[in-house]
């Protein structure tokens, strides 16, 4: 026997019917904090700095970032 449930609610009504905390300070207190920091950070290399610092990423990881960055800006970075 197969039983099939759907249920249609938001996002926020599906975390509080699983009883997980409300995230959405936090969220906004990073994003906040990424967007003071990108308009502060003058070159590249100071981003990848404050990446390298806020979360633990591997060599790869930061490639993958560099590269977006540079896919970003045309690839007219400065070395």
């Amino acid at each position: 026997m197969k039983i099939n449930v759907e249920v249609e609610c938001t996002p926020e009504e599906a975390r509080r019917a699983m009883g997980l905390p409300d995230l959405s300070p936090v969220h906004e207190r990073y994003v906040s904090m990424m967007v003071d920091a990108i308009n502060k950070q003058g070159s590249p290399e100071a981003f990848q700095q404050m990446l390298q610092s806020w979360s633990p990423m591997s060599e790869a990881g930061m490639g993958f970032w560099r590269a977006m960055f540079d896919a970003g800006t045309g690839g007219k970075t400065e070395k």
